[in-house]
């Protein structure tokens, strides 16, 4: 959310042209209510794309995640593997009904604070949330070979798939999206976790890769919003034209995503950490002593 609001009044462009008039105040409420990951509602809707987390849209996902958990933590974890077979089924049959019924027969949005954009943020949320809960319960990991190989294979074969189905038919491409995220996703977390590392240079890289998949996912989109408003202000470009920007995005994310790691990230866990232990032996002493 930082990162966003210290590049807001940069991304003015045609895409944005009231960016500019968005007083200074407004800006950084925004921000700080983002802190909270609690959505902020449409008549704050500072950028002008509808979305709950202006300065950082990744936030809208994170926000049905508290959902998820918050389910969890007061009654799901305690369900047995039949009820939470049940219930990952049930989640599964609303996200394949959404899919193939949606006017685009897929399952993007969520990222709006109103009712048909919160139905489907939480259909997109709870069978991959629980889904992940089930496989933990009931899944044995087993030793498979080259399983990086394949899940790189299925992961470009389900994201390089066209759409299926024209304009007439986009109930097929709903279909698609529902078999990728609710069988071929699943496997993919299987066959990693039944992965063999060899190498310690193999280790370290897929420490490096663990360790900045959530911070890249995070920091990611302040710096897509620069590329977006590049993209708005130069009418035509062309591919050739945009590809070296769109390097220095990925690779700007990725640098970025480990420094965030690294320098706030860990440091503050571990002073968490350090600090909650702290705390929790003070409070057992005062109820000890009173």
């Amino acid at each position: 959310m930082t990162l966003g609001a210290i590049g807001f009044y940069f991304t003015d462009s045609t895409i944005w042209p009231l960016i500019h008039t968005i007083p200074l105040w407004k800006m950084l409420l925004v921000m700080l209510i983002g802190y909270t990951i609690l959505p902020v509602p449409l008549s704050m809707d500072i950028r002008g794309w509808q979305e709950m987390h202006p300065l950082n849209s990744v936030g809208w996902s994170l926000f049905f995640e508290y959902i998820a958990n918050i389910l969890y933590a007061i009654g799901i974890r305690k369900f047995s593997k039949t009820a939470l077979s049940i219930l990952v089924l049930i989640a599964a049959i609303a996200l394949a009904h959404l899919a193939i019924t949606s006017p685009n027969g897929d399952v993007s949005g969520g990222w709006t604070l109103n009712a048909e954009q919160v139905r489907v943020g939480i259909t997109r949320t709870m069978y991959p949330f629980f889904a992940g809960l089930l496989l933990s319960r009931i899944a044995k990991p087993t030793r498979i070979k080259h399983a990086f190989l394949w899940c790189s294979l299925l992961v470009a074969l389900v994201l390089y798939m066209p759409r299926i189905g024209g304009a007439e038919n986009v109930w097929m491409n709903g279909i698609y999206e529902s078999v990728c995220i609710i069988i071929v996703f699943p496997l993919i977390v299987y066959l990693g976790a039944s992965g063999v590392i060899h190498t310690q240079s193999e280790r370290r890289i897929c420490k490096f890769l663990g360790d900045i998949s959530y911070p890249l996912y995070l920091v990611h989109y302040p710096l897509v919003y620069f590329y977006v408003a590049w993209i708005s202000n130069h009418k035509g470009v062309t591919i050739m034209d945009a590809w070296p920007y769109a390097l220095l995005i990925l690779v700007g994310s990725i640098i970025l995503a480990y420094a965030s790691l690294k320098w706030y990230d860990e440091p503050v866990r571990r002073w968490l950490r350090k600090n909650w232990d702290k705390m929790i032996m003070i409070k057992i002493k005062v109820y000890l002593r009173g």
